[in-house]
This record gives C-alpha cells, structure tokens and sequence, in this order.
C-alpha cells in the first residue's frame, strides 16, 4: 500500500501540472534543459581553455545524470511503462540521455544531446498555453490523415527526379558535372525544390530548356503538401481537448475539464 501510495505520488509530481508540486518540477525540469543545452553549445567554441572544457565535461554528466534518474522515474510511477517507453515523450526522454553515455564509446557522440531541446515542448503543459496545444494537437491530427496523399505525393516526386535525372544525364553527360544518374537525380532534386545550389548546371540548350521546365514544376509541386494539409484542418470538426490532466494508467492526456475518468483506457483520473 505505502509503494502504491509512493509510485502515485511520485506520477503526480512528474506526469501532472495542476499541482504545485508538479508545476515546480516541470519549471526546475525545463532550467535544467535549458542549461545543459547552453553547455553543449558552449562546448563546441573552439577556443575554450582546459579549465572550461573540464567544467562543461562534469556539468554535462550531471544533467545526464539527473535525466536518467528522472527518466527511471517515469517508468516506475506509471502502470504500464511500455506505453510510456514507446511514447512520444518516452522516446525523446531516452534519446536525451544516450549520447553522453555513447560518448563513453563513441568519442563526440555527445554532441547529439541537443535533441534534449524537443523536451521542451513541455513548456505548452506547464504554462497551460491552450491556443498553442489546440493549434498543435490538430496540426498533428491533420498530418495524420493527411499521411497516405502524402505518401502517394512523395513517391510521384521521386519518380518524377528519377526520371528527369536520368534525361539530363543522356542529355548533358561527364563533361557537364552530371557524371552518373544518381549525381543527376542529386541535381534534379535541388532543382525541383528551388534550392538550386548550383555545383551542377545544364550547358547544352536542351538540357538547359528542361532545367527551365522542371523548375517550372518545382513551383507548382511545392505548394502540393501545403494544401493537402491545410484542406485536411479546415475539413477536421473534431474537437481539440487541452486538459492537462494525465491518467495515471495509460499516460494519455486530452481528457475533458470535468471527466472523472479516462476516456481512452477507462482508469479513474483521481487515482
């Protein structure tokens, strides 16, 4: 009864933001963030003396440190820590951590703790900004619909550059830069999507008449995606929940002002 009591509270302080306690940790959690995303900036400057490099080496261990004891934390406090694990925020959460433990074996693996800063969409919960997570819940809900159009858009793109790429390669040849199909596919994708970095161009007429065309395209086929999602929020009429209540048992949020219990796995939101 005392662990269940514990593991209850312990959940209550990381996973909600209605209570002092739990508000508390989140801002302490998003300083930390903060802070050991400067450290890892700040370790890139070349010029950094000895002294400074030991002081962001120690700093560094200490937030991983902090991060994992939280992390484990996660797990114990909620009923099914599979579904945590393999959450959004689960996910991130162990990411987080890694590298510097990578570090010990890959050397500047480290580096890559920068992806601590998509911790940071925590600040939405925290600060109970329900504009931005309404705006944000139906932008993903909208990509999630829109993901088979998409799909279907992306791999007509790729036969599009295929193709084109490799026309431009019979047409313009070694001596032009376009030394094999895929470096010609390399250059019809910088085209078709504006870039135009310019290492590679057309010198022929023909070919220069069909770069013309595909960027022609490029023009049109950017404005595609944009459109499809867009179609897909104006379409969407399901209603946005910004409840910042989280069940203790499947971890999910969304759930109505005045619910009792979830509505996703049944569990009492008060336990």
């Amino acid at each position: 009864m005392k662990e269940t009591k514990l593991r209850n509270r312990i959940h209550e302080i990381i996973f909600e933001a209605d209570t002092f306690a739990g508000k508390l940790f989140d801002i302490v959690l998003l300083i930390f963030i903060l802070l050991s995303v400067a450290v890892v900036l700040l370790e890139s400057l070349p010029d950094n003396s000895t002294q400074a490099k030991l002081v962001y080496f120690y700093a560094e261990w200490f937030f991983t440190v902090v991060f994992s004891i939280e992390y484990v934390l996660r797990i114990y406090s909620t009923k099914k820590p599979l579904r945590y694990i393999f959450s959004f925020y689960g996910i991130i959460d162990l990411l987080s951590v890694l590298p510097t433990y990578l570090s010990l074996f890959f050397a500047g693996s480290h580096v890559l703790a920068i992806i601590r800063m998509l911790r940071l969409l925590r600040v939405f919960r925290v600060l109970k900004l329900v504009q931005f997570l309404g705006a944000s819940s139906m932008l993903i809900e909208s990509l999630k619909r829109s993901r088979y159009k998409i799909g279907v858009f992306f791999l007509t793109v790729i036969i599009l550059v295929t193709i084109l790429g490799s026309i431009m390669y019979l047409v313009e040849g070694s001596d032009s830069g376009f030394t094999s199909i895929p470096r010609s596919i390399y250059w019809a994708i910088v085209t078709i999507t504006t870039v135009g970095y310019g290492d590679i161009a057309p010198v022929t007429p023909v070919g220069q008449f069909i770069a013309a065309v595909i960027m022609l395209i490029g023009y049109a086929i950017i404005a595609v995606p944009t459109g499809i999602i867009t179609s897909e929020i104006v379409s969407s009429k399901k209603k946005i929940q910004t409840n910042s209540q989280v069940c203790s048992n499947c971890n999910a949020t969304g759930h109505d002002d005045d619910a009792e219990f979830c509505k996703y796995c049944g569990a009492s939101l008060g336990d």
